[in-house]
């Protein structure tokens, strides 16, 4: 059955080719035409400086991007689809100009009407498409594939509303919904002809064609409208322009009949509504079924009008001969969330196009290859039997399939293990059954990789140990990396003025030149002016800190800085501690030696997660406390950055002198703000943990500042913990569980921190916060010793950008390239 396409107009078929072909000025003609044009409307002066400008840098990039779908096309190249749930792009304005090379160009334009290039960049929204490194980790591979011409399309949904605007009231957070489109998108092409219906609910009949094959029919479906836009993701000064494919959901033209005939106009009119409900809000709070509900459409949605695309695409160039499908396409699954995507293509080669099951499923697993975030075993998504049967039923009998067949395989290695083939299962039995969507993913993948060297070993030896004695060829390690086109280059124009200046601009593409200014840490110049860059940076940081928090951050005082999403395992609560700690030695005058800081905390708690909510909160009370004390403020200073994104983490990351990583080791998979503050001269204070450990190998232990247990020692610690103990023989930890549960941060709040005290006081803690506050605060004091003198701070600060270029993200991409995609 050939797949359905909207019905589109020939004036908007006719606008849609505009976008991809009109005639192309120079970006100063452009932005003349357009802001004519926008000023014309009455719109405000400044939003329509920012719409100019995009919409003319975007026009520089027509051509490059219609020369590049097209030479794509002729799939002399071997294509990647990247489905991802979530692309934190931030904002596109700043790193389009420096991939073109165009940012002078753009200052000269706009000299005319007296606005700096940096006030119209304020006025660009977010694209907060995803809630933290998993979205932003795919932003960055969409940059490094374009640089290094690779042909990647992402994938992923055109959310009406992106992760929440986190306020704080009362030290509380709330959220406010981000409408990051209420001005409409520039970068964004609309484009119908591309657009795909997806299907939902109904059931599935069958029946046996003349030849006596059996074929299964999903009937009296919902159907949903996947309408593409595309938005370009330009290559570093290489004619390459890649697409970011973004799906919205809309309703059908097709009301129900049957409804309809009913009388029942306002139940066939909900249903259009909820068929656009899919697209709305980044990740619902899945804490209910209808949220789960909602989710498990948004994973179905984004993989099956991908696929569809890519199908399409396929038979357009090649027919219905899909011999060569695998050797020409490669999916790459980030995460478990687009894993469904492996019984869609599975339906769609067998329903839609006629193959074979043996066909099908040798296309689909020489085509897969998933990569896996996560050693939480409670972050691999699990969906109930009972959801699958009555939303995707055709889904739900392919998934059955898979399983019995895959089962057979389990059976001969492990001969009469029952035992084995429950836990390796991807249905879990039970009273309500559950389908692993992890282990689907792997099943069906030819590649199967960690994004750090620990986490991949410890997905090999703990989470999917059986599935690596199965098929130990699969397992694979790609680190994760940044783009330093954005987390250096952009970001810190300053720094990156002075590489520039002592490497020359090859850097940029290729970040193992990096290594050269380790001899320059000597050079009294040099070091001078790294010195100058960040102070300037740090003036820039305070300010934003005062703007946004009301709390001055002195630049001569060290920058001590934890920003990322809410969660126990990332323990912000041990650096709350580590302050409540220097806040008791203060108001005890034990000030000898105490080197000032600022501490700076910030990131997102999901909307459900009440005590990732109550840690915020404690930050909080305990910064009004800090702030508010004039014997304090001289040493100290603490605040919580509301509402943290890409674009402060442009701002944070060149100003910051250390850089908080300290999550329980063995718990995260790599992190990849580490990377971004390493890049930007940061020192790190961290654990063995995710690519701590690479970032540890590549500066030496001289140049990081190393604590805490390691994965092993936590395993161990974790049989006979007791909290308790540990706060008794501990004065520092003693004092700071007596002030909390003195009720001195929350003196007119009474009982608010309980479940904080308790946490730590458990020996269920499963992230080890007592057991790892002593020999963090030893390892902060040789912190303060080591910036009292500012040129051997300096010279570590050096020696980790030097030691960054491993993780560049082109690195990682150049490992996907040749040992996963084969390109």
């Amino acid at each position: 059955m050939a797949n359905k396409v909207s019905k589109s107009s020939t004036k908007e078929l006719a606008e849609n080719a505009a976008a991809y072909c009109e005639p192309c000025d120079s970006l100063g003609m452009a932005f003349s035409r357009h802001i004519r044009y926008w000023l014309s409307r009455d719109d405000d002066a400044s939003t329509a400086v920012f719409y100019s400008l995009a919409l003319s840098v975007k026009e520089q990039m027509l051509e490059a991007w219609r020369d590049t779908r097209s030479q794509d096309a002729q799939f002399d190249k071997k294509q990647v689809a990247y489905l991802s749930l979530e692309f934190l792009m931030g904002r596109a304005l700043g790193n389009a100009l420096l991939s073109l090379d165009l940012s002078d160009e753009c200052r000269q334009a706009l000299k005319e009407y007296s606005v700096t290039l940096e006030e119209v960049q304020e006025q660009e929204h977010d694209a907060g498409l995803g809630n933290g490194g998993l979205g932003r980790l795919a932003a960055c591979f969409l940059d490094s594939c374009a640089s290094m011409d690779l042909a990647v399309t992402g994938y992923g949904i055109r959310y009406e509303y992106g992760m929440f605007v986190q306020k704080i009231v009362d030290g509380y957070q709330q959220e406010s919904p981000d409408k990051w489109l209420r001005s409409g998108n520039p970068w964004e092409v609309r484009v119908p002809v591309h657009n795909v219906t997806v299907p939902f609910f109904g059931r599935t009949e069958s029946y046996v064609d003349r030849n006596g094959r059996r074929h299964v029919c999903w009937v009296d479906t919902h159907d949903v409208l996947a309408v593409a836009y595309d938005m370009p993701i330009p290559g570093y000064k290489n004619q390459r322009v890649n697409t970011l494919r973004l799906w919205k959901s809309e309703a059908t033209d097709e009301f129900d009949l049957d409804e309809f005939n009913q009388g029942d106009y306002a139940e066939a009119v909900a249903r259009k509504n909820l068929a656009e409900q899919i697209t709305m809000v980044l990740y619902p709070n899945d804490s209910s079924e209808n949220g789960k509900e909602l989710r498990l459409r948004q994973q179905y949605f984004l993989s099956s009008a991908s696929l569809q695309d890519l199908l399409r695409t396929w038979v357009k160039k090649f027919g219905t001969d899909f011999s060569q499908f695998g050797v020409k396409n490669a999916i790459q699954l980030n995460d478990t969330h687009p894993s469904i995507a492996v019984p869609e293509l599975m339906r769609l080669l067998i329903d839609e196009y006629l193959l074979e099951w043996d066909e099908a499923w040798a296309i689909t697993t020489s085509t897969m290859a998933y990569t896996n975030h996560t050693l939480l075993p409670e972050a691999l998504e699990r969906w109930s039997v009972r959801m699958f049967s009555y939303m995707l039923p055709r889904i739900l009998d392919i998934i059955y399939e898979i399983n019995a067949r895959y089962m057979d395989a389990v059976a001969h290695q492990w001969p009469g293990n029952s035992q084995k083939l429950a836990e390796m299962s991807i249905i879990e039995e039970g009273h309500d059954p559950h389908i692993r969507m992890a282990y689907l993913a792997i099943v069906a993948s030819f590649s199967v990789n960690g994004v750090a060297g620990l986490h991949t070993q410890l997905l090999k030896s703990g989470l999917f140990k059986d599935f690596y004695q199965l098929w130990p060829e699969k397992f694979n390690n790609k680190t994760n990396g940044v783009t330093p086109r954005r987390w250096l280059a952009y970001c810190n124009p300053r720094l990156s003025a002075l590489l520039t200046k002592q490497l020359g601009e090859g850097w940029v593409t290729d970040l193992s030149q990096l290594r050269k200014i380790e001899g320059c840490v000597d050079n009294k110049t040099f070091v001078k002016q790294w010195q100058e860059v960040k102070q300037a940076n740090k003036q820039e940081l305070a300010a934003m800190v005062k703007q946004q928090c009301g709390v001055d951050f002195d630049p001569a005082m060290m920058f001590d800085v934890q920003v990322k999403r809410i969660h126990e395992y990332k323990r912000q609560l041990l650096n709350i501690l580590h302050v409540i700690h220097l806040y008791h030695r203060i108001l005890q005058g034990d000030t000898q030696n105490m080197v000032p800081r600022c501490v700076l905390i910030g990131g997102k708690a999901a909307p459900g997660y009440a005590m990732a909510k109550t840690i915020i909160k404690l930050a909080n009370n305990v910064a009004h406390m800090v702030n508010s004390d004039p014997l304090v403020r001289p040493f100290l200073r603490f605040a919580f950055l509301p509402n943290y994104n890409v674009s402060a983490m442009e701002k944070i990351c060149p100003g910051t002198d250390l850089s908080e990583q300290i999550s329980t080791a063995g718990k995260e998979a790599s992190g990849t703000g580490n990377m971004k503050f390493m890049m930007n001269g940061a020192l790190t204070i961290g654990t063995l943990d995710g690519a701590n450990i690479e970032m540890l190998e590549e500066v030496g232990e001289d140049n990081f500042f190393l604590f805490g247990l390691n994965a092993e020692q936590v395993a161990q610690t974790r049989q006979n913990y007791r909290p308790a103990d540990i706060v008794s023989a501990s004065p520092a930890l003693s004092a700071v569980m007596e002030l909390l549960t003195s009720g001195h941060f929350n003196l007119i709040e009474p009982g608010i921190f309980e479940h904080i005290i308790n946490a730590i006081l458990s020996p269920y803690d499963q992230w080890m916060t007592a057991a790892d506050f002593d020999d963090y605060c030893a390892v902060q004091q040789k912190v303060g010793l080591a910036y009292q003198d500012q040129k051997y701070w300096t010279q570590m600060s050096i020696r980790n950008t030097a030691a960054s270029g491993r993780f560049s993200s082109d690195v990682t991409i150049a490992g996907y390239r040749d040992e996963i995609w084969r390109v």
